[in-house]
């Protein structure tokens, strides 16, 4: 059972991630619990203690974990935590935004590719998201600018969206959410007061500030298999997005293969090669391909095969999976698409027999398209006639 802890304790209670932090109940702006529990101010989703200019001493970003446009995302089992910056409609330039935030992001980012001193500098990040309850909140973690596993140039990242036939900027963050499951409150009093004590700080983060060193918090999954509900989008525009996909593929499966196709490039940049076989020779495999491990002269080139199920209510069952599975030659592995999901029994024999399978349901691929700039069923049709048109 989750922690919960009461807004009378908020502002002498330790942080415990994934615990949430009660609100009041009278309805304004007084019911933010994250003044009382850090002492920052009660709007925006990015919070700070200290000076834009100057120092700044406190970092809390904060997300509703809902916006389609802008998906920030906390993986738990890598423990990355994207975040967009503030810079989230056209008429601006990218740093001038009302509360400064992306000002503020490649500030800190700056600062923690400086060395140990640039390290010193870069203020703790505590990381936030709305519960859905009233304004009560959950704590993700403390998290440091950048991940192990990225180039720095995939860090930080300028991004282009449209709206309103408007080209915009703005920044797509990638923050690492250090192991330290609780962060005591005599730490984060010592960084209210202006005078960081790192002697109580929790180990990750003296480690990264002595060697840049990130020590992730990483959770495992327990439940090998997504069931049903975990794998269909639960949101009135996700639903729409896999909606729009069936019906403009509606009567013409081998059309969807080659959608398919582009949804996997879209969430494996190193496909390399990727063809969709012929029709009346297909051999069970909608499509062929490559992908590329390693770079340059050392990479090699891995064979994988892609089947891609078009369905409107029915789940994937073993009689489609076994006919992927069957063409899978050795040192090979393969991709479902699915605008649906796979049913229990298939996904469980899948995991437990070890089969090689990347399993892309229709919440992946409605993740994919708002990860991409297409975070509604309008954008998406639009794509889908360009890419895709129905032939008169």
């Amino acid at each position: 059972m989750l922690k919960t802890v009461p807004f009378d304790q908020l502002r002498t209670t330790d942080l415990h991630v994934d615990a949430h932090y009660t609100g009041g109940r009278n309805g304004n702006a007084g019911d933010d619990p994250l003044p009382a529990l850090l002492s920052v101010d009660s709007q925006g989703g990015f919070r700070k203690r200290g000076k834009v200019q100057g120092q700044l001493t406190m970092l809390v970003l904060t997300s509703s974990m809902d916006d389609p446009d802008w998906p920030d995302a906390l993986d738990r089992e890598s423990g990355v935590f994207t975040y967009y910056g503030d810079n989230k409609k056209p008429g601006r330039e990218l740093h001038e935004t009302g509360r400064h935030g992306n000002f503020i992001l490649r500030r800190i980012f700056a600062a923690a590719r400086a060395g140990a001193a640039g390290r010193t500098e870069t203020p703790p990040i505590f990381l936030f998201a709305s519960t859905g309850v009233w304004r009560d909140v959950q704590f993700l973690g403390l998290a440091v600018p950048g991940a192990s596993d990225l180039d720095a140039s995939e860090e930080l990242v300028a991004v282009w969206r449209i709206a309103g036939g408007d080209r915009f900027q703005n920044y797509r963050a990638r923050f690492t959410v250090l192991d330290a499951p609780v962060l005591c409150r005599t730490w984060i009093d010592s960084i209210i007061s202006g005078q960081r004590d790192d002697r109580f700080a929790p180990e990750a983060w003296r480690r990264w500030i002595r060697s840049g060193r990130r020590t992730p918090l990483i959770a495992n999954r327990s439940l090998e298999w997504r069931n049903s509900r975990e794998q269909l989008p639960q949101d009135r525009e996700g639903k729409a997005i896999i909606q729009t996909l069936q019906s403009h593929f509606a009567g013409r499966p081998h059309t969807f293969e080659h959608c398919a196709v582009a949804i996997a490039k879209l969430m494996i940049p190193d496909i390399a090669t990727l063809d969709v076989t012929r029709p009346s020779r297909d051999g069970g495999r909608d499509a062929i391909g490559q992908m590329r491990l390693g770079r340059g002269a050392s990479a090699i080139l891995v064979d994988f095969a892609l089947e891609a199920k078009c369905y409107t209510t029915r789940a994937v069952g073993v009689r489609d999976m076994s006919r992927l599975i069957s063409r899978l030659r050795h040192r090979q592995f393969g991709v479902l698409v699915t605008t649906t999901c796979v049913d229990r029994q298939a996904y469980k024999e899948i995991k437990e027999d070890g089969h090689p399978i990347v399993v892309i349901s229709a919440v992946d691929i409605v993740d994919i398209f708002r990860t991409n700039g297409r975070g509604t069923a309008a954008l998406v049709s639009t794509w889908l006639n360009e890419e895709f048109p129905i032939e008169a």
